[in-house]
């Protein structure tokens, strides 16, 4: 798998050694709280072990990477696409960072341009998808430093989620729902 190097971070393939930092926030509410329904339960070290596990044996409808210091390969967090339809040149992007302090930083905005680049330019993707919270409003405005775009809303219990999508390169946008 390909580094992707930027100013201070890179995207690099999962390594065993990153099962510590993933533990640290995996049940972290500070973090999960940001994330999808998955994190609703606690997360036991087995599945944590699985999940490593899967990113490391890649699948051809996915990219995961995790989100490093450029210089010392450190695990910051991890961003990916999966759900990839080749025909129709689409993606959806999940996007951690592990850690509190790290957040703030511009970290996972550099990441994401990273992963966007790489997106169109060597997998010829041509639309890229994420949802966001409505209360995160610091991924929000990061997404949007990075070119997507918001496309609606979805009522999601209590929980308002906002669905937004990239443009490639061309400055073409695709516009609809899931």
């Amino acid at each position: 798998m390909p580094h992707i190097i930027g100013k201070r971070v890179r995207l690099r393939e999962y390594r065993h050694e990153d099962l510590v930092p993933i533990r640290q926030w995996v049940n972290d509410e500070a973090i999960t709280g940001f994330l999808s329904d998955i994190f609703l339960f606690p997360h036991g070290l087995e599945s944590t072990e699985g999940f490593l596990a899967d990113m490391m044996d890649p699948r051809p409808d996915s990219r995961g990477f995790v989100i490093a210091e450029a210089d010392t390969e450190l695990y910051i967090g991890q961003i990916g696409l999966d759900a990839i339809e080749w025909k129709n040149r689409c993606g959806r992007i999940g996007i951690v960072i592990g850690a509190p302090e790290r957040c703030g930083q511009g970290l996972g905005t550099e990441a994401m341009r990273l992963l966007c680049g790489y997106a169109f330019k060597e997998l010829n993707l041509n639309r890229l998808e994420l949802e966001v919270y409505d209360f995160n409003e610091r991924a929000y405005r990061s997404y949007l430093k990075c070119g997507f775009v918001e496309e609606g809303e979805a009522a999601r219990e209590a929980v308002s989620q906002r669905s937004i999508c990239g443009r490639d390169p061309n400055g073409i946008i695709e516009v609809g729902m899931d």
